[in-house]
């Protein structure tokens, strides 16, 4: 945990961007009998930056402190890249929003992590 919580909170959205896109998936996948184009259809609309900020603001309330804090880190540290298809207020709370995501994936919180997973399909973008 102490090590997670003192990784590069930018590594740490990089992992929960691919922890999200897997769950997203996943949970496609098994239930739907749609074709891999559509899926990745419906999966885009759920991970992209402005569901996740979307998310992110609705589920805040519901961090934990430490959670809060990585997300906070992660918002404000330094980006490698730049928001192409979002705004950036809405790409800073995503690369949040996924920092916490990679927190409770290394740490092996998965309940939890299932639990803010399964709220933020709430927010896909239609």
């Amino acid at each position: 945990e102490e090590e997670a919580r003192l990784m590069n909170p930018v590594v740490l959205a990089y992992i929960g961007d691919g922890v999200h896109t897997l769950y997203v998936r996943e949970k496609l996948a098994f239930s739907s009998t749609a074709k891999s184009g559509e899926l990745n259809k419906r999966e885009a609309k759920i991970v992209c930056a402005n569901a996740q900020a979307k998310a992110a603001n609705a589920l805040m309330e519901e961090f934990s402190d430490e959670e809060l804090a990585i997300f906070k880190r992660a918002r404000n540290s330094k980006k490698g890249s730049k928001a192409k298809n979002s705004t950036a207020g809405d790409y800073v709370k995503s690369t949040g929003f996924e920092a916490v995501i990679g927190y409770l994936y290394i740490t092996g919180q998965t309940e939890r992590l299932n639990f803010l997973l399964d709220k933020a399909e709430n927010f896909a973008v239609e």
